[in-house]
């Protein structure tokens, strides 16, 4: 009899246990767990304890390849605040797994979610490359800096094999057409083939962003990211061979990252940044329940206070993209991480950004095979 008890005991313990989906549960290497209900779909579905046996969730999830056939690869823009006006991103999604990502809902215009889809179904554009060489051959085509990566990382993880960034980069060699990029991958360093001798021709630059120096914080925020360390070399690597670097210390959030400012930008300027910007935290949409999610996971004794600080830095929103205001926030606190970023560049020398001639891109050296064609 005993037996049976403890049989039945063992029994009752290990079903519930298998019956049990934590809400706070992690995936190794992803910012996420939850997909939450894409917001253009009007159906949705939610997973129910029905009481019968079913398998735990996997510990990972392995990240599935997409691919588009794009019909566009140049995107323009108008925004007074940004400044670029066209951009490329050669991937839709990204693996980089921020958990912060201001770019996590454009995959609810995919049929997507926002959450774990963002991270582990990446659309790629394989077509990308071949079609900017058609953009730039347009007779029509006017010449003026593209910014790759703008919305994510031209340089995620599945850059290694795809190599569509690699492809887009040897285009606008060939056209001699301006680009600067924005990364936080290592990866950059196998194109500086190409990035070395167009910098030498103020034909490119880079940007690195660096969110925090604590490998532990950048595990639970960035999680497949390269290490504070390695974004540091990455950044002398570029600057050696004459490439002009900005150092992006973005997003700033409050409580979590923002009293590492003024270290962030020494280690920057020691490393060889000659620049510095910084993006006050962004949660448009889906991106803010998530947030809070990760908050209340990694930081619960702190969520409160950290939303509360963004609130009063958007006008008592979680988020307000007014142009201007959506890059810096507002209010006290906003304006405090404003001048203590301002104080600290202007200190290491990295606020020279608008005078320094390597960071104005030369239009002038544009050609098109046709140009060349038209000389017999």
């Amino acid at each position: 009899m005993p037996c049976r008890i403890l049989l039945y005991i063992y029994t009752v313990f290990w079903w519930a246990t298998a019956m049990t989906t934590p809400t706070d549960k992690t995936l190794k290497g992803r910012g996420t767990a939850r997909n939450p209900h894409n917001r253009f779909q009007p159906a949705r579905s939610e997973a129910v304890d029905d009481g019968w046996w079913q398998e735990l969730p996997p510990a990972s999830v392995p990240t599935q390849v997409i691919e588009e056939q794009v019909r566009t690869i140049v995107t323009t823009n108008s925004s007074p605040d940004l400044s670029f006006d066209r951009s490329i991103n050669p991937y839709r999604g990204c693996e980089h797994g921020c958990i912060y990502c201001y770019a996590r809902p454009s995959h609810a215009y995919w049929d997507m979610s926002p959450g774990l889809d963002f991270e582990t179904r990446i659309i790629t554009k394989r077509n990308g490359p071949e079609l900017l060489r058609q953009t730039l051959e347009k007779r029509d085509y006017r010449c003026e800096p593209i910014a790759i990566g703008a919305n994510t990382d031209p340089y995620q993880p599945i850059e290694a094999k795809e190599q569509i960034t690699r492809g887009v980069l040897e285009v606008l060699e060939q056209h001699r057409h301006p680009f600067s990029l924005i990364t936080k991958s290592a990866l950059v360093l196998r194109d500086l083939d190409i990035l070395a001798p167009m910098a030498a021709e103020r034909l490119c630059s880079v940007a690195v962003s660096v969110t925090t120096l604590d490998n532990n914080l950048k595990r639970k925020l960035e999680p497949r990211t390269a290490s504070p360390a390695a974004r540091l070399r990455t950044i002398e690597t570029l600057a050696n061979a004459g490439v002009p670097v900005t150092m992006m210390v973005a997003p700033v959030i409050p409580m979590i990252n923002d009293a590492e400012i003024e270290e962030i930008l020494e280690a920057g300027k020691n490393a060889g940044a000659r620049a510095a910007n910084y993006i006050f935290l962004r949660l448009p949409l889906e991106v803010a329940p998530l947030f809070r999610d990760w908050l209340d996971q990694h930081y619960p004794e702190r969520a409160d206070h950290v939303m509360s600080l963004v609130r009063q830095s958007r006008d008592g929103k979680n988020y307000d993209s007014q142009f201007f205001g959506r890059m810096r926030g507002s209010g006290q606190f906003a304006e405090l991480i404003g001048q203590r970023f301002r104080i600290a560049a202007r200190r290491h020398g990295l606020d020279r950004r608008d005078v320094d001639d390597r960071f104005r891109l030369d239009t002038t050296k544009f050609r098109q095979s046709f140009q060349q064609l038209g000389l017999f």
